[in-house]
């Protein structure tokens, strides 16, 4: 499985993000590119700890923790699979502003050496170095693939 801390793959999603355009079609879903971009940036900011996430009640949790292995395995993810409350963009975003925001998050957590300067993920609970890098990727992938880049 790819993830963000392979160099090889950081940049190949560098290439990939420099691609999208604000008038890239999507393949599926309702965001548009400069929503995409902001809802990518929100993972990231809650595994560098710059942005809480709600945690779920114990039965969510639970229900939650037989998905766990599916975050970070090399089987894509579904279309139009439901998305967290919270990283729900609905709102009209500036692309560029988007674009950057989220370039610059990518960075941070690629440079990041130790799962220590991760969190615990409120959902899913620990994630080790390796698993927190191929999920990232497989989210950003996920969602650069919808818009064909």
């Amino acid at each position: 499985m790819k993830s963000i801390f392979d160099e090889a793959t950081y940049t190949d999603l560098l290439v990939r993000i420099d691609r999208l355009q604000p008038t890239s079609e999507r393949l599926w879903g309702v965001m548009d590119p400069a929503q995409m971009l902001n809802h990518c940036t929100h993972p990231l900011a809650v595994g560098l700890g710059r942005e809480t996430l709600k945690r779920p009640n114990l039965i969510m949790r639970i229900l939650l923790s037989t998905f766990k292995k599916s975050l970070y395995n090399d089987t894509p993810w579904k279309r139009n699979m439901p998305t967290v409350k919270q990283y729900k963009v609905i709102l009209e975003k500036d692309f560029n502003n988007e674009k950057k925001a989220l370039l610059e998050l990518l960075k941070d957590f690629h440079k990041t050496q130790s799962v220590d300067q991760l969190i615990v993920h409120p959902a899913f609970g620990r994630f080790t170095l390796e698993q927190w890098g191929q999920l990232q990727y497989k989210h950003l992938n996920h969602h650069l693939t919808q818009f064909g880049c």
